[in-house]
């Protein structure tokens, strides 16, 4: 049903770019609009039917039959996930127990809070002081 409307939806969309092609105001990338929707709608139906039949494909061959009544070459079916090993390795971050590097995020942290701390002060928004003004 998706495909469906997705297909109509591109039909559609190709129709208005004819349309605005032909208007007064219409340009070539209008034209060139009205010329790629339909070829989105078709792609739509392609790939549909092309998953349909990969995933028919996949449950034939997983489901065995008792006897196969003609002899035909079987093909493999694609992996369906990465084997291990194939893809590299994701660098990991190095662990930096350098103690001159420590001190100065420290030191980078401490800044940041006391530049938040400012910040909410001139805002007004001090959640330390808890006097209230009764008038």
């Amino acid at each position: 049903m998706l495909v469906v409307v997705a297909a109509l939806a591109c039909l559609a969309l190709g129709w208005w770019q004819w349309e605005r092609f032909e208007s007064s105001s219409g340009t070539g990338q209008n034209l060139g609009y009205a010329l790629q929707w339909p070829l989105f709608a078709g792609f739509a139906v392609f790939a549909y039917f092309r998953f349909v039949r990969l995933e028919t494909e996949a449950e034939e061959q997983h489901t065995p039959s008792a006897a196969p009544q003609r002899t035909e070459t079987v093909r493999k079916a694609a992996p369906r996930e990465i084997p291990a090993g194939i893809l590299p390795e994701r660098p990991k971050a190095a662990r930096d127990d350098d103690p001159v590097l420590a001190e100065y995020n420290r030191y980078l942290a401490s800044l940041n809070s006391k530049e938040l701390d400012d910040q909410v002060r001139e805002a007004g928004l001090d959640t330390r002081d808890t006097e209230r003004s009764a008038g």
